[in-house]
């Protein structure tokens, strides 16, 4: 029995360990990017970015809309930036 508990926990710290690898790496490859940063407008993002290639229309209160592109999207309330992130599928340099 504590072979089997011994064996669950290092299984379970492996895979710790390997979603905080991964998080690392996606945070360096944010920083490594030309991103849209928090606070600014619309019209800065498409004069800098372009259009989007999908524009979602705001919900809740205070609304909230995203932008996607190729690589990322982008979450505004109102008309400001409030963060920008990678899609998933993005290759991370290392």
């Amino acid at each position: 029995m504590t072979r089997i508990v011994a064996a669950l926990a290092l299984a379970f710290a492996i895979q710790v360990a390997s979603a905080d690898v991964l998080l690392i790496e996606e945070v360096r490859e944010s920083e490594r990017r030309d991103l849209p940063t928090n606070g600014q407008s619309k019209t800065d993002i498409e004069t800098d970015f372009g259009p989007p290639t999908q524009k979602h229309p705001a919900v809740g209160e205070p609304p909230i809309s995203r932008w996607e592109y190729a690589d990322f999207s982008v979450y505004f309330e109102y008309d400001l930036v409030l963060f920008s992130v990678l899609h998933r599928d993005v290759v991370i340099e290392k």
